[in-house]
């Protein structure tokens, strides 16, 4: 027997998850959400084959803001899209992966390596929690002028400081600080710029 978590929440799965709250994503309202995203992100790839500068458009479609000048090289994997703010200049390199059940903000001038992962979900410890497929998300920020080598992940909840680096095949567990270069896993600052 399933516990019914929300029995006294008249909330939708959908407004709960936008309020960084418990939810469960087999909502008809999250679903129809994540088809759009899936929708548009194949259309922009298609597009982007004939001609990189008229796809912009649909990758406007797509993601919540586009700095002038961003650019996005297909394929792009994204939960909703809505909820991700793409800087002015900022480049992102093929198969970026950016789960955006929270928000996720890339600032201006980044370079965002290919195979990189933006992961904003997780899910409880709780065995039984998880059983019940209850899930949570927390934001990441990625600010100016930052380089996300190739195939970096970065997890729900971090904020990487401007200008850091964060060497190829790292994964980024926690915040890592402004004029930094950062590697491994667990990411850890390694040198300051």
């Amino acid at each position: 027997m399933v516990t019914d978590y929300f029995a006294q929440d008249p909330r939708t799965n959908l407004e709960r998850m936008r309020a960084g709250e418990y939810y469960i994503a087999d909502d008809p309202e999250i679903i129809r959400g994540q088809q759009r995203a899936v929708h548009q992100a194949a259309r922009y790839q298609a597009a982007y084959i004939d001609d990189a500068e008229a796809a912009r458009s649909i990758l406007v479609e797509l993601l919540g803001s586009v700095g002038e000048q961003a650019h996005v090289r297909p394929p792009l994997h994204v939960d909703y899209g809505s909820n991700i703010a793409l800087g002015a200049r900022t480049f992102v390199n093929y198969n970026l992966t950016a789960l955006d059940v929270a928000t996720i903000g890339i600032g201006a001038d980044c370079q965002i390596g290919p195979g990189v992962q933006l992961l904003t979900p997780t899910h409880p410890l709780d065995p039984q929690l998880r059983r019940d497929k209850l899930e949570t998300a927390q934001p990441i920020t990625i600010g100016d002028n930052v380089w996300l080598g190739g195939g970096v992940i970065v997890l729900p909840g971090v904020t990487v400081g401007d200008n850091a680096v964060i060497g190829a095949g790292s994964v980024v567990t926690k915040d890592v600080p402004a004029d930094v270069v950062a590697v491994g896993n667990p990411a850890h600052p390694v040198r300051t710029l």
